[in-house]
Order: C-alpha cells, then sequence, then structure tokens
C-alpha cells in the first residue's frame, strides 16, 4: 500500500493506509450496550455543524428548510419549534445558486447553447453574480445581524472542527472588510462571514458555547454533531492535495475533535450523534477519468471536472489529483474516521447515550463509479444501499453521477448530488435524515419516518432539472476558469 501513494504523503498517513481501508461501522452504539439517558429535553433537535447540517446546495444556502435537521423535525410533527436561518437576495443565498442560474440561461438560450451563444451567456452569468454581490455587500443583505435569539440549526458552511469554538457574531461582524465594487471579480466578498452572521447569536457567543446555552435553557434531547469534511475537501474542490493546507494532518485532526469533544461534553443533551467524514474523493466534482487504475482499484488515474470530458482532458493542461493522491487523502479521511469511532466508544463506557452515524459508510454504499459499476472493486463488507421504496421506484433511480438532463424535462444520470457536486439534492438530504430517524428510534426518542414521496415533489433537480445541463457544463466551465467560482465558492 505505501508503495502506491505520493512520495510526499506524511509518515502518519502512510501508517494508516498501510493497515487497509476503514471498515465502516454501522451500530450507533459500535459495540457497545445501553446507556440510560438522562436529563432535560425542552429543545428536541440541535445540529452542530457545517454545510452538510445547513441544507446547503447547488452552490449555495438555499433551502435551510430542507435540511436533514428541519426534515426531521416536520417527520415528528414539531417544525414549529425548529428554526432555521433565512437568506433570500438574488437566487435565493449565498455565495451563487447554480440552480437559478442554469434556469436563467435556459430561459434565454433554450435548452442548447450553442458555442456561438457561450459569449452571451458567461455574460449573463456574470451579470446574475453581479446582483449577488451588489446585494450582499451594499443593498440589503448588507446590514443584517444575528438572530436576536438562539436558533437550533447551528451550522455555517465551510465550517472546520475548530471554527464553532472560535467564532462569534462580534469576530465575524470585525472580519467583514469595506467591499470593493469589482467589475472583473464578482463573488461576494467575505461571503463566509456574511453567512454565518445569520447562524450566530448576536453578542460573543461561540457555536458551541449557543448549543450549551440551550442545553442548559431546559436541555436538548438530541444534538447532532457533523463536522469534519472541510478538514479535506478542498483536496476536491481545489483538486490539489497540500498537507496542512487543503487536508488535515490526521494528528492536526484528532487535536482540533478533541477539543470539540470537550466542548460537547458540557451540552447538557439526552442523546448525541457524531457522523463519521465521507470519503470527499466520492463527490462527483471531481470526476474520474477513462478505466481504474487495476481490476479491482477503487481509483482512476486522475480525478478532473465534471465538463471536462475524458477525450478532452490533458495531464499537462487541466487541473486534476492524481488516484495516488486520492488513494492517500481517503487514508486520511480514514483516519479522522477511526478517530471519531473511538470517540463514542469512550463516551459510552462512560455511560453519555453518545451514538455514530455512519455517513461516511452511507455514500460509499452508493458511490457509483467506485462499487456499484464496478462489482470487483467492491470490498467484502460492502452491500447496495437500500433506497426508500418512493426514490428507488423513480426512473432513473438516483445515483452519484454528476446532475445531468436528458433533453425531454427529466434526469439522465445523477440525482443525489446538486450541481456544486459536492453536496447533496433534496432527495439526498432525505436519506441523511432517515439513517439519523433510525438512530433516534434506536435511542427511544421520537422517530416516525421521513416521508419521501412529499420529499421527491420537494426536489426540483430530481423531478425537473434544467435542461440545458449538458450545454451549461461549458458554461460553469467557463465561471471557474474565469472566476474562479468553484475554488472560492465554499
Amino acid at each position: 500500500m505505501p508503495s502506491l501513494l505520493p512520495p510526499d504523503t506524511p509518515d502518519e498517513v502512510v501508517k494508516r493506509a498501510a493497515r487497509g481501508p476503514r471498515v465502516p461501522v454501522f451500530d450507533p452504539r459500535v459495540g457497545r450496550g445501553a446507556v440510560p439517558a438522562t436529563g432535560g429535553a425542552r429543545h428536541r433537535l440541535v445540529a452542530l455543524g457545517d454545510s452538510l447540517s445547513q441544507g446547503f446546495q447547488s452552490g449555495a444556502t438555499i433551502n435551510a428548510h430542507l435540511a436533514y435537521p428541519a426534515l426531521i423535525a416536520r417527520a415528528q410533527g414539531w417544525s414549529d419549534a425548529y428554526r432555521e436561518p433565512a437568506y433570500g437576495g438574488p437566487g435565493g443565498g449565498l455565495p451563487i445558486n447554480v440552480e437559478w442560474v442554469l434556469r436563467d440561461l435556459e430561459t434565454r438560450f433554450g435548452p442548447d447553447i450553442a458555442p456561438r451563444e457561450v459569449p452571451g451567456a458567461a455574460l449573463r452569468v456574470r451579470a446574475l453574480m453581479d446582483a449577488v454581490e451588489d446585494y450582499w455587500e451594499r443593498g440589503e443583505g448588507s446590514g443584517v445581524s444575528g438572530p436576536a435569539t438562539i436558533i437550533p440549526a447551528l451550522a455555517v458552511f465551510s465550517w472546520t472542527l475548530r471554527d464553532p469554538l472560535s467564532w462569534t457574531a462580534a469576530s465575524l461582524a470585525a472580519a467583514i472588510q469595506s467591499p470593493r465594487d469589482d467589475v472583473i471579480d464578482q463573488l461576494v466578498e467575505s461571503v463566509r462571514a456574511r453567512a454565518a452572521l445569520r447562524v450566530y447569536p448576536r453578542g460573543s457567543l461561540t457555536l458551541a458555547a449557543a448549543a450549551r446555552a440551550l442545553g442548559e435553557d431546559g436541555g436538548i434531547e438530541t444534538l447532532v454533531v457533523m463536522l469534519g469534511a472541510n478538514e479535506a475537501l478542498d483536496a476536491v474542490v481545489e483538486l490539489r492535495v497540500a498537507w496542512g493546507d487543503t487536508v488535515a494532518l490526521p494528528s492536526a485532526f484528532v487535536a482540533d475533535l478533541g477539543a470539540l469533544e470537550r466542548a460537547v461534553e458540557r451540552i447538557p443533551a439526552r442523546h448525541v450523534i457524531w457522523a463519521t467524514v465521507p470519503h470527499v474523493t466520492i463527490a462527483p466534482l471531481a470526476r474520474g477519468v477513462g478505466g481504474k487504475l487495476a481490476p479491482g482499484s477503487r481509483y482512476f488515474p486522475y480525478y478532473t471536472r465534471p465538463w471536462i470530458s475524458d477525450e478532452r482532458f490533458d495531464a499537462a493542461a487541466d487541473p486534476h489529483v492524481t488516484g495516488e493522491q486520492a488513494r492517500a487523502v481517503d487514508a486520511a479521511i480514514d483516519a479522522y474516521n477511526d478517530a471519531i469511532t473511538d470517540l463514542v466508544g469512550r463516551a459510552r463506557d462512560h455511560g453519555r447515550d453518545w451514538y455514530l452515524l455512519e455517513l461516511s459508510g452511507m455514500l460509499d454504499r452508493l458511490a457509483s463509479r467506485r462499487y456499484i459499476e464496478d462489482p470487483s472493486a467492491r470490498p467484502p463488507w460492502w452491500t447496495p444501499y437500500e433506497l426508500p421504496d418512493a426514490v428507488a421506484e423513480l426512473d432513473p433511480v438516483p445515483d452519484s453521477h454528476f446532475l445531468t438532463s436528458d433533453g425531454h424535462g427529466g434526469r439522465a444520470t445523477g440525482g443525489l448530488f446538486s450541481l456544486d457536486g459536492v453536496h447533496p439534492t433534496t432527495v439526498g438530504y432525505g436519506l441523511v435524515a432517515q439513517e439519523l430517524v433510525e438512530i433516534l428510534r434506536l435511542a427511544g426518542a421520537e422517530s416516525a419516518d421521513i416521508d419521501f414521496a412529499w420529499l421527491i415533489e420537494q426536489d426540483t433537480l430530481v423531478t425537473a432539472p434544467p435542461q440545458n445541463l449538458r450545454s451549461g457544463l461549458e458554461v460553469l466551465g467557463w465561471a471557474d476558469q474565469h472566476l474562479g467560482w468553484i475554488t472560492r465558492r465554499f
């Protein structure tokens, strides 16, 4: 295994890779017995997390009301008690809603953007981005402060393990610089801070402290902690593996996880659910080129953008990571998840009713190109993920490919990932919500199932995706090359 890794791979990652790929732990109790739950429960559900808990989709904070915590609240019948941040503005959120952009282009140029129309379409994209920039930097969206009271949706896109322990509304506001109206650079400045201010309570509380304050105000029934993906996500967002930069060293991850664990221990919560970190190399934002490295391998020789075809790909010119680099990133994430699993086990040994959500293993079971379409690559533990009946009956069945349209009003591929190639569709968020419902049922909390028939009706990408998704990819490629919207949007 070490010989299959790049020469600059840190020793601690090499050692983890030598142990072989991690076997997911699908037992939420990680082999420990039941733990008596104690404490109050005025607040049913609190989510401490990043974009996956925020409902981030297609490049923007557009669907907080369809994030997994909100879906759980709806299923249990207490959605009125669960409050999430509202964003609004052009496209409905920050930084830029790709679905909104593509539907605008479809209205103006039709389902197929001819090569001669690409410059005009690109200019239209710039104009839409300019409208978003003006709204948030100088318009109505620029003066919004945090909520007056603490909300249970304590999640901000791009937040790392440390961010919920350090940022406050006051420090976020201070970090926002006076914006420049740049006619070239059309991305919103200080976008993370602006988005976070819609979540953070006013004053000097961190997110972890805000969760603790909710717990001290009558107790929390279930706290979900879903953080850590941003310790490695930049490797596929930037298509660059830089240890300690785009990918955190496992030792650094463990140190930051320990600090977060100590903060969570101080939060009065009856049940705590910790999620493992998905293998970011499965996300279709980084598309494997060509065939696998070898029969039975999980990896492709190169990973590049979904709008660069195999025929057009040029390793000397196009952005990419190699299969060996992807293997190293996965080994680091395996080390992250070893630590999260051990954390839950220790807590249960000490009488805390903590659980593991095997999010990494769930995504592995849904990985189309890695496992589903290549039976020879499947490890012994792998079994197909059983989709809810309403989802499995869709035609085509949603998969983990990048979303494309069929030219007749429907989908050709995809359905689990939204148009940013990283975050779930609404149906995808529903699958996460249902996994959490199963853990709630195990913990003895309310556990009504997610209504997937209703959820599918809410998912515009699954039921009626933009029909310019094939030609629209060319415009997305232009926007990435000239405006850096991929590498800077998170």
